[in-house]
C-alpha cells in the first residue's frame, strides 16, 4: 500500500495544472488581452459610440420631424379655420345680396304693377269719357228726332238741341250718383 501512496502522491491533482503551464497560459493570457486592449477594444468602442450617436440622433431628428409636423399641423388648421371662416363670410354676404334683390325685384315689380293698374284706370277713364261723349251725341240725336215726332215740328235748331241734351245728360248723371252713393 505504502507504494500506492507514493505513486499517489506523486501524481498531482488533475484539477490544477503543473506551474510551468500555468505561467506559460498566464502570459499568453496577457499577451491576447493586451492586443485587444490595444486594437480591437479601441475599435468596438468606436463602433459602439457611433451606433449610440446614430441612434440617439435618429431619435433627435424624429423628434424633431414630429415637432415640425405638429407646426405644419396647426398651421393647416389655422387655414382650414380661416377658410371656413371666409366661406361662411362670403356665404352671409351672398344671402344678404341675393335678399337685397328680391327685395329690389319685389319694389320694381310693385312699381310696374302700379304703373299698368294707374294707366289702365286712365284707359278706362278715357273710354268712359268718350263713351259717355258718343252717348250724348247719339242719345241728343235720338232724343231730338223723337221729341220732333212728338211735337211735331222740328227741332233742328243745333244751340237749343245741344242745351236740351246737356240738361237731360246732367239730370241721368246726378240720378246715378244719388243711386251709386245710396249703394
Amino acid at each position: 500500500m505504502s507504494n500506492l501512496l507514493t505513486i499517489a502522491a506523486e501524481e498531482q491533482n488533475p484539477l490544477i495544472p503543473p506551474i510551468p503551464e500555468l505561467v506559460i497560459g498566464l502570459i499568453a493570457f496577457v499577451i491576447v488581452f493586451g492586443f485587444l486592449a490595444k486594437k480591437l477594444l479601441p475599435n468596438i468602442n468606436k463602433v459602439l459610440e457611433e451606433r449610440r450617436e446614430a441612434i440617439e440622433g435618429g431619435i433627435e431628428k424624429a423628434e424633431a420631424a414630429q415637432t415640425e409636423a405638429q407646426s405644419v399641423l396647426e398651421q393647416y388648421k389655422a387655414q382650414l379655420a380661416e377658410a371656413r371662416h371666409e366661406a361662411a363670410r362670403l356665404r352671409q354676404e351672398a344671402q344678404e345680396q341675393g335678399a337685397a334683390l328680391i327685395a329690389e325685384m319685389r319694389a320694381e315689380g310693385q312699381r310696374q304693377r302700379e304703373e299698368i293698374v294707374a294707366a289702365g284706370h286712365a284707359q278706362i277713364e278715357a273710354d268712359r269719357k268718350a263713351a259717355a261723349s258718343t252717348l250724348r251725341q247719339d242719345v241728343g240725336k235720338l232724343a231730338t228726332d223723337l221729341a220732333g215726332k212728338l211735337v211735331g215740328e222740328s227741332l233742328e235748331d243745333h244751340a237749343r238741341q245741344s242745351r236740351v241734351i246737356d240738361r237731360f245728360l246732367d239730370e241721368l248723371d246726378d240720378k246715378s250718383t244719388t243711386a251709386e252713393a245710396a249703394r
